[in-house]
């Protein structure tokens, strides 16, 4: 009789050998991999946190692919606005040389100059960075600025700026090349300057008159149209005696003539001859001398302030909503200035038909008060001014360029044509201000001249259907800053669009347009004084003034962008390592531990097969 072996695969001690077999399978997996496991099943309770972990290391990849694109956006941006600076100051130093020389195409070397930058310009702010054009705003999509071509020439259909500025130029000499005025002797000892049509926006505009002129009389500026008059009364002179007249033109600077009676032969530049005899002769002298000043003034001064006023008329794009001349109830009509008062408490100096206690205007929705006396907040005193009215809805549409009365017309500027609403309670006052309907809204420019021939017109219009429209890119509301915004982290975004219409850079635009598209003729009388006049505007126009925004200021911009995502890639930077060690301890095997885990269990492993041998030899006469 035979006894079966003992089936040791069955046994506690054959399973004991296969789990010692298979973790060290596991832990030699782990040494080779350097993971705990190759399944979620065997990683542990600590995996959740590593997949939390995972998740935020996705994003901060996501947030570093954004800086890393917009951080090339803003550097191109950042060339481009540099570059701007460089053909400023280009023209800039162009403008202010002294040498003034004319080629056959009545333009000086700084002028061709200056129409060879403005096609950079217009290069430089249709920059893209992949398919995104950097200075059209939120049209992304859109060349941010027309062809420099169309720009100064038009199209087959739409006017460019050269034909706006020859309208205006024409607009404001006016016929008779007087700049507008009409000059008449109505006695024999007497001179006359009138404007020749009440709150027209163009030509020269009397502002002031003085004379210390023996035995004169001098009356005005007043009336409307506005004139003065000079009276000798049968009187001469005496030597050195002078009258001065001042003027403000189109670009709102201010010239002044002087005329010196003087009996020198010849007669000195700048004076008008005393005969000794015939007082008569001297007030036809005086008058002489008023027409020849006053056409230099119009030709050269005036036809500068013109160009430049053309350039805002095209390139401004701050809108603005424009009166009818309005005047005021003095005995004898002038037309409305920023002085004039709103209420009927001072009937000589206010409006027609005036506002009172209680009234109200409504400005893009917020509404504006009128009180007795004693006015806060959004509230108006009806004794105070025009002027003020228009500080209280400058400040509520947060125009960049102050809303302006000039010639008798006030108008309000708004930096968003499509919102600018305005209503009264008291719609008559609001129209004695000049403006016809309510509710007041704005026209977007260009502007062009109103009518045909510009010699005799008297109206700017609203031009956009058949003018180039130079700045193609975003016209909405807001910040162009806002107009680009990309999030850099969980809660922080930064914003970095920038506009070629931005006032700092539409500024350069139009100056550099102007300098580089007004020509003269090469032998004309007063053309060397045209290009001075234009090239100080031009210079001036392009030297930063305090509170306008600069090209560095937009630089400024978007390098605090760059900054706030240099804080996030820091941030961002200690978190991936702090992620990845969570990773790391909830899935990594320590190479150390596993090894000395493979030799106990190779130890264990070893003596198990050393008691199967033993009982595998095991037989009953032996255990007997």
């Amino acid at each position: 009789m035979s006894i079966a072996s003992i089936n040791y695969s069955s046994s506690v001690l054959g399973a004991q050998i296969r789990n010692i077999n298979q973790q060290l399978t596991d832990l030699s997996t782990q040494l080779s991999t350097g993971k705990l496991s190759q399944n979620y099943s065997g990683m542990g309770t600590n995996e959740g946190f590593a997949i939390a972990s995972r998740a935020q290391l996705s994003n901060i990849a996501a947030y570093t692919d954004t800086i890393t694109n917009v951080n090339v956006s803003i550097n191109l941006a950042n060339t481009a606005l540099q570059s701007l600076s460089t053909i400023r100051n280009t023209v800039q130093t162009g403008a202010a040389s002294t040498a003034q020389d004319l080629n056959v195409n009545g333009q000086t070397i700084a002028q061709n100059t200056a129409a060879a930058q403005f096609g950079s310009m217009v290069g430089v702010l249709n920059t893209q960075s992949g398919n995104r054009y950097l200075f059209s705003g939120t049209a992304f999509n859109t060349q941010s600025v027309a062809n420099a071509d169309d720009i100064i020439n038009g199209t087959t259909t739409q006017a460019g700026f050269k034909t706006v500025m020859a309208e205006r130029q024409a607009a404001d000499l006016g016929a008779n090349g007087m700049g507008r005025l009409v000059q008449t002797q109505p006695t024999a000892s007497s001179v006359q300057v009138a404007e020749d049509v009440a709150g027209s926006p163009f030509g020269l505009k009397i502002a002031a008159v003085s004379s210390t002129l023996t035995g004169a009389t001098v009356t005005g500026p007043s009336g409307s149209p506005v004139s003065f008059s000079v009276d000798l009364n049968g009187n001469n002179p005496n030597n050195g005696d002078k009258l001065s007249v001042q003027f403000t033109l189109p670009d709102g600077t201010t010239e002044q003539i002087d005329l010196t009676a003087s009996s020198a032969t010849p007669t000195p530049l700048g004076s008008f001859a005393i005969d000794p005899t015939t007082p008569n002769n001297t007030a036809a002298n005086l008058n002489t001398a008023l027409n020849t000043a006053i056409k230099k003034l119009a030709n050269t001064s005036l036809v500068a302030a013109s160009a430049m006023t053309a350039g805002d008329n095209f390139f401004n794009t701050a809108s603005s909503a424009i009166g009818t001349p309005v005047n005021n109830q003095l005995a004898t009509p002038a037309p409305v200035t920023g002085a004039t008062l709103l209420s009927g408490t001072a009937p000589s100096d206010s409006i027609g038909t005036s506002f009172a206690a209680g009234d109200t205007i409504t400005v893009n929705g917020t509404t504006l008060t009128f009180v007795s006396s004693g006015a806060t907040g959004n509230q108006l005193n009806i004794t105070d001014s025009i002027q003020t009215l228009l500080g209280k809805i400058d400040s509520i549409t947060g125009t960049s360029k102050p809303s302006t009365v000039h010639g008798g017309v006030i108008t309000i500027n708004t930096d968003d044509a499509a919102s600018l609403n305005i209503t009264s309670s008291n719609t008559a006052a609001l129209g004695a201000l000049g403006f016809g309907s309510t509710p007041v809204t704005a026209a977007q420019p260009p502007l062009r001249v109103g009518s045909s021939p510009a010699s005799s017109a008297t109206t700017l219009v609203n031009g956009s259907a058949n003018t180039i429209k130079w700045y193609t890119g975003n016209d909405g509301p807001g910040s162009a800053r806002s107009t680009a915004v990309a999030r850099v982290d969980d809660a922080v975004t930064v914003q970095y669009g920038a506009q070629a219409d931005e006032d700092a850079i539409r500024r350069q635009m139009q100056a550099t347009a102007v300098f580089g598209t007004f020509s003269t003729s090469p032998t004309g009388q007063y053309s060397g004084g045209q290009v001075s006049a234009l090239s100080q505007r031009v210079a001036q126009a392009l030297t930063e003034q305090p509170g306008q925004q600069r090209i560095e200021d937009i630089q400024t911009d978007i390098a605090m962008a760059q900054n706030t995502m240099k804080d996030a890639t820091t941030r961002q930077t200690q978190a991936k390592a702090q992620l990845q060690t969570i990773i790391d301890q909830a899935e990594s095997a320590s190479p150390d531990q596993v090894a000395s885990e493979i030799l106990a269990l190779q130890n264990a492993l070893q003596a198990s097969y050393q008691t199967t041998a033993n009982l595998a030899q095991l037989s009953l006469v032996k255990f007997l």
